[in-house]
């Protein structure tokens, strides 16, 4: 795959007597496959505020690292079978999130990259929901 990508992330959160929800976003990025990880990035624009939250994604086999930073900043780690916990700062506050991992699965191909992780989420100590979060990643067409 060359460095320039079209980047899919989408989730979905199955929430309790409650239909499922989902999120999307559509991105161009950049990628780039060092000591054994895959590497995502791309700004991502908040509604409201002019300046990008720089993403960096780094996928190995059972392990997927999420950074964030600008006007969110955290450090999201999920490996499989694992929890962990992260401060998610924002404008409006911090919260603590936890991330139980369940089923990963990375697919890797020539002209692009797929990764399915299946979570728990928390914030505060609390159960939220579960969760889905899919990442797709193909070569960017001239």
């Amino acid at each position: 795959m060359n460095r320039d990508v079209i980047i899919s992330v989408s989730g979905l959160q199955f929430l309790e007597n409650v239909s499922q929800d989902s999120i999307e976003t559509v991105q161009q990025g950049e990628y780039f496959f060092r000591n054994g990880s895959h590497f995502l990035l791309y700004d991502e624009y908040l509604e409201g505020f002019s300046e990008p939250v720089k993403n960096t994604l780094r996928i190995r086999d059972r392990e997927f690292l999420l950074t964030k930073r600008g006007l969110i900043n955290v450090q999201m780690l999920f490996v499989e079978g694992r929890k962990n916990l992260a401060q998610y700062r924002t404008p409006y506050g911090t919260v603590m999130v936890g991330l139980d991992t369940g089923r990963m699965a990375l697919e890797s191909g020539e002209d692009k990259l797929r990764l399915e992780v299946d979570y728990t989420l928390e914030a505060n100590y609390q159960y939220v929901a579960d969760c889905q979060i899919r990442i797709e990643a193909r070569q960017r067409q001239s």
